[in-house]
């Protein structure tokens, strides 16, 4: 993730029943990314698949782990969820993309 300029804190992070894949850092900036995978015969597309009901989920599990510990870290100041995809072409090859600010 150093690629794009993340500093990852935490992987599966469970927040009650809720998970979040990655936690990381950008600047002054707390990031919450969805990682979603879809092989060749998926029906949905992986950012596709982070519909309406998915991110309300990621906005309950950032809001208390915003209020419970993000907050306080020093030089933080807002939170923000990007998404990435990987998607498997026909020989089985990975494509990815990556949207920062996916949602609000």
């Amino acid at each position: 993730m150093r690629g794009i300029g993340l500093e990852v804190v935490a992987r599966n992070r469970r927040i009650g029943r809720l998970e979040i894949d990655l936690i990381a850092r950008d600047g002054a900036v707390v990031v919450l990314l969805e990682v979603r995978t879809r092989g060749k015969g998926a029906w949905v597309a992986a950012l596709a698949s982070v519909d309406e009901r998915k991110q309300a989920r990621l906005r309950r599990a950032g809001a208390v782990f915003w209020l419970k510990e993000a907050s306080q870290w020093p030089g933080i100041e807002r939170l923000r969820f990007d998404v990435a995809s990987v998607d498997l072409d026909a020989e089985g090859g990975p494509l990815v993309e990556y949207i920062r600010a996916a949602f609000t």
